[in-house]
């Protein structure tokens, strides 16, 4: 008998305290996972107009919340550390683990026109920047221009400089 109390007593023990207590970190530069957008995808039957019936409209630049972070960050090149040293806040295209991955993004942004340089973060990760600011509604207006102009770019986020 007291070896099925005690099995009992194992069994709820473990089972009460298998459950994880842990809370999202909150942080007042990440966004709010309550406001997460959900899509749905029309039903394949649906009729669309024939296309001289589409109004066509002015599409609605959409004031997104900007992503913020702050880190200490340094720079990977000298030349970018003398023009961007007096700078606090970085418009973000890209974040990397490998400094190679980064050279190749930056690579592929002079292509398209940028002057991205490369910032290695406290937190390990290399962040390619495009622009530099030194006011954050200048940073703001920057990152909503990018997102505009460039779509695939959509992710675009603030890095504080600490």
């Amino acid at each position: 008998m007291n070896r099925i109390l005690l099995v009992v007593m194992t069994l709820g023990l473990a089972l009460t305290t298998c459950k994880s207590k842990k809370e999202l970190a909150q942080s007042p530069y990440t966004a709010d996972p309550a406001q997460s957008k959900v899509f749905t995808v029309p039903a394949k039957d649906t009729q669309l107009p024939p296309p001289e019936q589409v109004k066509q409209e002015t599409p609605v630049t959409s004031s997104a919340p900007v992503s913020m972070r702050k880190e200490q960050v340094s720079f990977t090149r000298q030349e970018d550390k003398a023009e961007n040293e007096t700078n606090n806040f970085f418009v973000i295209l890209g974040s990397f683990s490998q400094l190679d991955n980064a050279k190749n993004f930056r690579e592929t942004l002079l292509n398209k026109g940028f002057t991205p340089i490369i910032l290695h973060s406290e937190t390990g990760y290399y962040r390619v920047c495009v622009n530099s600011y030194t006011y954050e509604n200048d940073a703001r207006t920057r990152v909503a221009q990018i997102r505009q102009t460039y779509p695939e770019y959509a992710d675009s986020w603030l890095l504080i400089k600490e």
